[in-house]
């Protein structure tokens, strides 16, 4: 082989049996396609990159009848990616103004803003796996980022907060269709470690978008309206959309679908839920994500009231988002030499005993802008090598089912995440005590459910990195 890409079509293909993870037993052998590269640590578009794939049209859009090289590839990913991000992240700043220009009164119901979207996210997940495991993934996308500018104009046009609230539940609900197929779309063309490296490529800039987007929501609440930002997420949308028509084939192969049923549908959850790996990484990142979320309800009062400088938001935000770039940009480097447990489980302890130790700062009533956010950066860092990882292991053994998978531990992780992060976030009482009381609490539980996933074992790691192809 030689040192570029090569797309071949595989008639079946039995996904890679990991010890102690499925109880040794292999899964069934699928049809599927997949991209192979012989030297997937370098980022490069070889020769043989845009090789012709099967076309798979699965709506009124053309199909490009080229697979994009891998470097676009991972910056198409980060893009779709985005737009969730700049969702939520954009309307940290303005929660203030939509909250006093729609009549809402009370700082504890303004949260209802990102408690919407992320509802809607949540719980459209349970659908949109199984509909892209069945009709394969580029319609459904492209649907998914049309809905997304939709909604993102209706959310423009509100004429009251009850209003915007429908408007940011379905803006979520689209967007939780883009997310979950395009998570898809990476695993139809990787799998294991290299599955892991590329999703910590498209997550390191995938970081921009959070590192930008209060900033962009504080610079266009400068010049206009709250509504502006949600004008901006149209445009942003329609040109996420522009280049997934025109770059993006069909990944997943019409012998690989799965026919929509109810004995399918059940079929594939009980292969989900019945794996080991499935579910326990899956509540791991659960009990993680609560303190997220908890994080994004409470951070824009934290500056404003505990911090005293809410003008301040933007940036801190960016330097604490800036650790979660450097840490997936650093997954990414090492993850094929030390494996994702090890690397997974580190950060685990890490995040959690940085949450401790901020957790003893807040009671102390020390608490200042500066440990604020270093404490915080730091903890981020920590939280973005876990969730990569622990997204990557849930999804080992999902090769058959990848769209139900990824439907049943996004949306457990989303919607439990939103119920708790919003309670949290109402138990806001001026101080930083609660969100990291949230957080060490979230910590300790996400080591106990590590623990008994892999039987007592830490830092175990479950795959030797695969030896590079010579040329």
């Amino acid at each position: 082989a030689g040192a570029g890409a090569r797309f071949t079509y595989m008639g079946e293909m039995a996904a890679p049996a990991f010890a102690g993870a499925t109880g040794g037993e292999r899964q069934q052998p699928a049809p599927c396609l997949r991209f192979s590269y012989a030297s997937p640590t370098r980022l490069q578009r070889s020769q043989d990159a845009h090789l012709k794939v099967p076309p798979q049209p699965m709506s009124s859009f053309p199909a490009p009848t080229r697979m994009p090289g891998r470097i676009q590839f991972i910056t198409l990913v980060s893009a779709i990616m985005m737009i969730v991000a700049f969702a939520i992240d954009a309307m940290l700043p303005a929660m203030p103004a939509i909250g006093h220009a729609l009549g809402v009164s009370d700082p504890a119901d303004w949260q209802l803003v990102m408690s919407a979207f992320l509802l809607g996210f949540g719980i459209a997940q349970l659908f949109v796996g199984l509909m892209a495991d069945a009709w394969g993934r580029r319609g459904l996308m492209l649907w998914g980022i049309f809905g997304f500018s939709v909604t993102s104009l209706a959310a423009t046009l509100a004429p009251s907060f009850e209003h915007l609230l429908v408007a940011r539940f379905l803006q979520g609900v689209t967007a939780a269709t883009a997310q979950v197929v395009v998570r898809s779309v990476v695993r139809d063309r990787f799998e294991g470690r290299d599955m892991a490296q590329v999703m910590s490529l498209a997550s390191s800039i995938f970081m921009m978008a959070p590192i930008l987007a209060p900033a962009m929501g504080q610079l266009l609440l400068t010049f206009g309206p709250w509504r502006w930002i949600f004008g901006a997420l149209a445009l942003i949308g329609s040109a996420v959309w522009l280049w997934v028509t025109f770059r993006l084939p069909e990944t997943l192969a019409r012998e690989s679908r799965i026919p929509i049923t109810l004995s399918e549908a059940i079929a594939s959850a009980r292969e989900v839920m019945a794996d080991r790996m499935s579910v326990g990484y899956t509540l791991a990142n659960t009990a993680i994500t609560c303190g997220l979320f908890a994080f994004l309800m409470s951070v824009q009062r934290i500056f404003a009231e505990t911090l005293g400088d809410a003008d301040m938001l933007p940036t801190g935000f960016a330097i604490m988002a800036a650790g979660m770039a450097v840490a997936s940009l650093g997954n990414a480097a090492i993850v094929r030499r030390f494996g994702m447990r090890k690397i997974g489980h580190v950060a685990l302890f890490w995040y959690t005993a940085l949450a401790g130790v901020h957790l003893a700062v807040a009671l102390s009533g020390h608490e200042t802008m500066t440990s604020f956010i270093v404490l915080q950066c730091l903890m981020m860092l920590g939280f973005a090598f876990v969730v990569g990882n622990f997204g990557a292991m849930a999804m080992e053994n999902m090769g058959r089912v990848a769209g139900m998978a990824n439907s049943l531990q996004g949306a457990f992780s989303s919607v439990v995440g939103t119920v708790i992060g919003t309670l949290i976030g109402r138990a806001f009482d001026g101080t930083t005590v609660p969100l990291y009381t949230a957080f060490f609490i979230s910590g300790l539980v996400a080591l106990a459910i590590v623990f008994v996933t892999e039987r007592g074992r830490f830092f175990v790691a479950q795959h030797a990195p695969k030896p590079k192809e010579s040329a």
